[in-house]
């Protein structure tokens, strides 16, 4: 099973916990594990939600009885409106802490990062902003954070998602403000909300037991948020040192969109952004945010079946093409090698004819799509051209291995191909050559040989 986030109105913690909520089949699992950790103060109410017409869940973490929020400059949304209505179907926890963190770990706490998050697109984003922090007997710091963490009850790999997770968003942190990990002050950074969303998302999937995620580009929103020392600009400052790397867009939407837990979320967990090749959708969760917008407020996250078809004989490569008037042959030759020396499958010219009756001709390559966006600057860098054309297509493929014959001519490599109840053999160009030349007889002689040589 695979998982695509569609992120076309951002991430946040607890809208991504909801979507993942949505696709188990025993949500009471879930819950009752997530009582078991008694995080202090905290509670979690589960309810139903629906935004533009569209239902799903929405998940509120409240720490001592309060979510946090705060408030977009030039706000587009309500927080109370007709369109979403919720009906609380909660499963609630709030405990006294009451286990001890001494289980026999020994971490260098120095490379122990920390997180803070802003639940349903709203919350503040600044380390200073929060209200909440650490239960009091762990105190305020990125060490007794991820001592805290450590002492949960949760499988070691969700642990260790959530001590990556951590880890980005400490860091973003002190880039931010100018520091390290050591000085990292938490408050937002190791909150019990922050905590709650961190943990319930990195359990998700460990339950969900998904092989690979895959997500859209990420709309991060538009405008400015008012935090407690002024006016910051979306996407916040943590948000967009996490997002490094990540293809994100604004929108016309003003507000924040992607939070820094979100964005730390995605950043660990996806593998790939963008373009994914087709799936059979088996189930869709939606996870809906606190605030109206003119879109609905949600994530989707579409619980996949990989094609058999696409596993076995079919994959999917990009075509990446643009049309020279301007080039002789052997600049466009060097642009040609250059291309395929870069990762290209396949690079091929065909003669056209544009503008004013110009002979000209179109240059292509085929490409895998990890390698699409480094073809397709190597094509503007090394060609005329102000503009290329790229396009996604699925083809039909055959399994190969090589193996090697002996012929009267030597050995020589010869590439096996089947597939779809077909099996294809083709003598190494290369070797069979070499062969004729050394034997003084046509190529199509030690071809032949090659073939006798390699069939029953």
């Amino acid at each position: 099973m695979k998982l695509y986030l569609d992120c076309a109105m951002g991430a946040a913690g607890d809208m991504l916990m909801a979507a993942l909520y949505e696709l188990l089949p025993d949500k009471g699992e879930f819950t009752e594990r997530m009582d078991r950790l008694g995080l202090p103060g905290v509670s979690i109410e589960y309810s139903d939600s629906i935004k533009c017409g569209i239902k799903g869940t929405r998940i509120s973490v409240k720490v001592g009885g309060v979510e946090e929020t705060s408030d977009d400059v030039g706000e587009q949304f309500t927080t109370h409106s007709t369109h979403d209505h919720e009906h609380s179907h909660d499963h609630e926890h709030n405990h006294d802490h009451g286990h001890s963190h001494d289980h026999g770990h020994s971490h260098d706490h120095r490379e122990q990062p920390t997180t803070h998050e802003d639940h349903d697109h709203s919350g503040s984003f600044s380390i200073l902003n929060s209200q909440s922090s650490i239960h009091e007997d762990h105190g305020h710091d990125f060490a007794d954070t991820l001592d805290f963490i450590y002492g949960l009850d949760l499988p070691e790999k969700v642990i260790e998602d959530a001590f990556c997770i951590y880890k980005l968003l400490g860091e973003a942190e002190a880039a931010v403000h100018g520091g390290s990990l050591d000085t990292v002050h938490l408050h937002e950074v190791g909150a019990l909300d922050a905590i709650a969303d961190i943990v319930g998302c990195s359990l998700l999937i460990h339950m969900l037991g998904v092989t690979e995620i895959t997500a859209s580009a990420v709309h991060v929103g538009s405008g400015s948020v008012r935090c407690e020392h002024g006016i910051l600009p979306v996407p916040a400052p943590a948000t967009a040192e996490i997002l490094k790397g990540i293809p994100i867009y604004a929108g016309k939407i003003k507000g924040e969109l992607c939070t820094p837990t979100g964005a730390a979320l995605l950043k660990h967990f996806v593998s790939k952004f963008g373009d994914t090749a087709p799936m059979t959708v088996v189930k869709i969760g939606y996870g809906m945010g606190k605030k109206d917008f003119e879109a609905a407020n949600c994530i989707r996250a579409f619980l996949c079946e990989e094609d058999a078809a696409y596993s076995e004989n079919r994959d999917y490569v990009y075509e990446i093409s643009c049309n020279l008037d301007d080039m002789t042959p052997e600049a466009i030759g060097a642009a040609f090698g250059i291309l395929f020396e870069n990762g290209a499958l396949d690079v091929y010219v065909t003669p056209i004819t544009m503008k004013k009756n110009r002979p000209a001709a179109m240059l292509s390559c085929i490409c895998a799509a990890g390698d699409r966006d480094a073809l397709a600057r190597l094509m503007l860098l090394h060609t005329t051209t102000l503009g290329i054309r790229i396009s996604m297509f699925s083809r039909e493929i055959l399994s190969r291995t090589v193996e090697t014959v002996s012929t009267e001519y030597g050995e020589i490599k010869v590439k096996r191909a089947e597939g779809l109840g077909l099996v294809k053999y083709k003598p190494e160009y290369d070797d069979v050559l070499a062969a004729a030349y050394r034997h003084v007889v046509p190529f199509i002689t030690v071809y032949e040989a090659a073939l006798r040589a390699t069939r029953p």
